[in-house]
């Protein structure tokens, strides 16, 4: 995993996609290792930076929601699923 980009200078995207294609090298079985245990940790790393962008979006939304007099509210909406675990 030579010339990667630190997590923060990702965008969402871009995060998402390497994401992606870190999953399937996994999920592959063809990698020594050395290299799977790095994959999994970078894995990791753009997992939370995705979970705390995805919540920081929610949030923005959140606040920027009007009532119909345009006072600005705070309306509940359901958190995304940020377990780990895969539902089929």
């Amino acid at each position: 995993m030579a010339d990667v980009k630190p997590v923060d200078e990702l965008t969402y995207k871009e995060a998402s996609q390497e994401l992606e294609r870190i999953i399937r090298a996994l999920e592959s079985g063809d990698m020594e290792l050395e290299e799977s245990l790095a994959s999994y940790t970078r894995g990791v790393e753009l997992l939370k930076s995705l979970r705390t962008r995805l919540a920081d979006a929610e949030q923005k939304v959140s606040v920027l929601l009007a009532d119909v007099d345009g006072m600005e509210t705070l309306v509940p909406v359901e958190a995304a699923d940020t377990s780990d675990q895969l539902s089929f």
